[in-house]
Parts: structure tokens; C-alpha cells; sequence
């Protein structure tokens, strides 16, 4: 028979008792759990950009240059991606749950010295110690969201997941902007120490403990990922900055390299690695983690770029600049829980690519737009919206195939996509720095467009997989 009852809000609807039989996490499932899982997501998608507007602010307070400045930005974007995969074993190994608390605790206290920075050295420190507790988050909330609301519901909790982000995206900005006009940049971190807090007595109170469960780490993986990919990402970082030798940089880059095709054979070879190098090939989780990827490059391009150019060329004041960059995030949150339905009733992997198109087009664009010095508010706002929308395209069909794929039952190989997001933020933002100072806004927005094509390419690689999802055992670290 029809269920002809009321539908009463879409929080109301991740409240429905489950059946019998599933996990007990899943009966205690609630719109307070969901809230407050997604407020962590929240706060670290703020913190991550809520430095992007004030950054000229920031680096004549401290009296450094600009590109020394944009450190402050990718510091927190390189280690946060570096420590994905680790964190992710570590939220297996001891429980998501007390993993996020543990890192809420850190980042309220890395926040509270950030405000207190005395130089750049320290704030770059500080905001690199945020990054290393915001690692914690995707992972465990990803996992904790996949395993609570069970498959049934995994698009509207990833679309949810999405919003979260999107929320973020719009809040960082603006919020930034009108702290550092009010009240100073140091001001950000006075502001946001006490929602780690309050996040921090919610999960305490409202999020269903999860105990862990025994798994040996295979350290040679692991400390091989980890490093590798932060040798790899600082080398990208250290391009724009003439103080680091040439040779230093390639040196960190090979040795990247070198640590990365280790992972690769020494987990190849391992009886329980940290995660199975064939798993991450698998069609459908090499896809999403490519895609986000992409997204995630040209999204933080844009955040970084557009402002500098708003601010600088076009000379206007912080607070108005945060108010235009408003609309790319604001987009992808509007559309997030569209597309999220989209995802349900439609075919996912075709949503991606739309998004990946419509990302190309308005990147490329908007380089059109800002190398012919576009003065126009309206024509700007049109395509921040455009690149918001194609951001948001991509994000929830992304995550939903991640934590689809046989890889995403286990923790380390939803920090590795997640490592692969936020890798490609920040080798967004190492982009800006080494092409911004050249004024050659065409090419620095073209080469988005070029990320974005990579991203679709690799989008029909393999052969499509099965539509069945892998709920009853994870294989991400079985020899199968």
C-alpha cells in the first residue's frame, strides 16, 4: 500500500527508526546526530577558507609579502591532506567518535595560539596544527554517516554532507571579511574557538559511542603515504617561493614520488595494509577520487584568486570582496540536496560529468573575464554561481561513490579520498601563487579548465561498476 503520511522536513526523515536487525548505531540515529556531525564538517570547511578574504590584511599586519602570506592558506590544506589516510585508520583503530572529540579539543586550542601569533612563522604553525586536527573530520564523519544511515540513505546523507561543506564554503568568506573590517584578522580565531567547543560537548552528549575494532597498522604504508603525499604537496606549495633553491624543491618532489611508488609495492605485497593498492583503482572509487580532486582544485583557485583580484585590481573593500565570493559557495549549497535527489532517482556518474563541464566552462570564463579587467558585478556574480554549481554537481556523486565502492567501508581509504580532495585544494592555491604574481589571469583560470578536463577524462576510464553496493564486509584491507 502507498505510505500516504506527511512528510515533515528532510531532518525528520534521517529520524526514522530503521528495521530490526541493523546496527544498533543505526536505531539511535537522529536530526541531532546528523546536525552535529555536520557541524564539524562545518567548522572545518570555514576554517580551511576563512582566511582567503583577509589575506591581504593578514600579511601587512605581520609584514610579509604575499606569496610568503598564501602559506597561511596552504599550510592548514597541506597538512589536513597529508594526515587524511592516518586519520582515518586511527578513527578504525579507536573509534570515530572519540577521534573527532580528541581533534575538536585541538583545533579550540591551535585556534586560541593562531589569534595569539606574535609572526607568520607561528601563525603558519598554528594553522598547520589546525589542518592536522581538521584531518580527523571527512574521514570519521564520512564513515560514522555511511554506517549510522546505512545505504538506504546514503545519497541524502552525502547530499547533506555536501550542503555542509557548501554552508562552509559560504560562510568562510564573507565571515572573514567582516571580522578582519571590525574587529582585526585575530578576531576569526576568537570567534570560532568556542563553536570548536560547543561542537566538541555535542558529540560527548548526542553522538553514539563506536569502540574501534583491533587492526594492526602496517607502518611502512603508512608512514610511506603520509610523507610521500606531504613531501609531494610541499613541494608544489614551495614553486612560487624564490627564498627555497630550485634544487630543494625537486629534491621534495622526487622524494615524494619515491615515497608514494613505495606505499604502492610494499602494500602490495602486505598481509593487512593500511589500504590495498588495487582497491584504489577500482573503477568507481578512482573516478570519484579524481573527480573531487578536480573540483576541489578549481574551487580553491577560485576562493584564493578572486579575491586578489577583486581586492587589487579592482581596488574594492574586503568586506564587499566577501560578500561576491558569497555566491560560489552559496550555490553549492542551494544545490546540494537537488543534486543529492538527482543522485537517487538519476545516474550519478553522468551528474559528475555535467558538473566537471559546466565547472571547465565557467572556469575558463572567468579567466576571459578577469584578463580583460571585467568590471562587471553582475557578469562576476553570474559566473562564481556557475563554478558553485558545477562544484556541486560533482561533490555529492563523488562522496556517494567513494563510500559506494568496496574501498569506502574502511577509514583509511575514505582519508585517502579525502587526502585527494583537499591534495588538489591545495595544489589549487599553489597555483594562484605561482601564477597570480604574473598577472596572467587567463592562463591561471585556464589551467582549471585543464584540471577539470583530467577529471572528466578519467571519469569514463575503466569499465562502469556494478550499481550494488558492498555493506557486509569491508575489503579495503582483506587479501580477497
Amino acid at each position: 500500500m502507498r505510505d500516504t503520511r506527511p512528510r515533515i522536513g528532510a531532518a525528520q526523515s534521517f529520524a526514522t527508526p530503521p528495521a530490526p536487525g541493523v546496527p544498533p548505531q543505526q536505531r539511535r540515529a537522529g536530526p541531532a546526530v546528523l546536525l552535529t556531525l555536520l557541524g564539524a564538517t562545518l567548522l572545518g570547511t570555514v576554517i580551511n577558507n576563512v582566511l582567503n578574504v583577509p589575506l591581504r590584511d593578514i600579511t601587512a599586519d605581520l609584514g610579509v609579502s604575499l606569496s610568503s602570506g598564501v602559506l597561511v592558506v596552504s599550510s592548514f590544506v597541506l597538512v589536513l591532506a597529508a594526515g587524511m589516510a592516518l586519520s582515518g585508520w586511527v578513527g578504525d583503530r579507536f573509534g570515530r567518535r572519540r577521534t573527532i572529540i580528541a581533534s575538536l579539543a585541538l583545533m579550540a586550542l591551535a585556534m586560541v595560539a593562531a589569534a595569539l601569533a606574535p609572526s607568520l612563522p607561528v601563525l603558519v604553525s598554528m594553522r598547520a596544527l589546525q589542518g592536522m586536527a581538521c584531518a580527523a573530520y571527512p574521514p570519521a564523519v564520512m564513515g560514522m554517516l555511511a554506517t549510522i544511515y546505512g545505504p538506504s540513505q546514503r545519497a541524502r546523507t552525502m547530499s547533506a554532507w555536501a550542503a555542509a561543506n557548501g554552508i562552509g564554503q559560504a560562510i568562510g568568506p564573507p565571515l572573514g571579511g567582516l571580522l578582519a573590517d571590525l574587529a582585526g584578522w585575530r578576531a576569526i580565531f576568537w570567534c570560532l574557538a568556542p563553536v570548536a567547543v560547543i561542537l566538541l560537548v555535542a558529540t560527548v552528549l548526542v553522538v553514539p559511542d563506536d569502540r574501534g575494532h583491533a587492526t594492526a597498522l602496517h607502518w611502512p604504508g603508512a608512514v610511506s603515504l603520509t610523507l610521500g603525499a606531504a613531501l609531494l604537496m610541499t613541494a608544489a606549495t614551495a614553486i612560487p617561493h624564490h627564498a627555497v633553491p630550485a634544487w630543494l624543491t625537486v629534491t621534495l618532489g622526487v622524494a615524494g614520488i619515491g615515497l608514494l611508488v613505495g606505499f604502492a609495492i610494499t602494500s602490495a605485497k602486505a598481509v593487512a595494509p593500511i589500504i590495498r593498492p588495487r582497491l584504489i583503482v577500482e573503477s568507481r572509487f578512482l573516478r570519484s577520487t579524481v573527480a573531487a580532486s578536480a573540483q576541489m582544485f578549481c574551487l580553491a583557485a577560485t576562493l584564493v584568486a578572486v579575491p586578489l583580484y577583486i581586492t587589487g585590481t579592482l581596488g574594492w573593500t574586503t568586506a564587499l570582496t566577501g560578500l561576491l565570493v558569497l555566491a560560489l559557495p552559496a550555490a553549492m549549497a542551494v544545490l546540494a540536496p537537488v543534486v543529492g535527489l538527482l543522485s537517487e532517482r538519476g545516474r550519478p556518474r553522468w551528474i559528475l560529468r555535467t558538473g566537471l563541464v559546466l565547472l571547465g566552462t565557467a572556469e575558463l570564463l572567468l579567466g576571459l573575464y578577469a584578463g580583460n579587467t571585467g568590471r562587471s558585478v553582475a557578469l562576476l556574480v553570474a559566473l562564481l554561481l556557475a563554478v558553485g554549481a558545477g562544484v556541486a554537481l560533482v561533490q555529492t556523486p563523488s562522496a556517494a561513490g567513494a563510500t559506494r565502492s568496496p574501498a569506502g567501508r574502511s577509514g583509511a581509504a575514505l582519508g585517502l579520498f579525502n587526502m585527494m580532495r583537499f591534495g588538489g585544494s591545495a595544489l589549487g592555491a599553489a597555483w594562484v601563487a605561482v601564477v597570480y604574481p604574473h598577472g596572467d589571469l587567463v592562463l591561471l583560470f585556464a589551467g582549471c579548465t585543464g584540471i577539470a578536463v583530467v577529471g572528466l577524462v578519467v571519469s569514463f576510464v575503466g569499465p562502469d561498476p556494478s550499481p550494488l553496493d558492498v555493506d557486509r564486509t569491508s575489503p579495503a584491507t582483506t587479501s580477497g
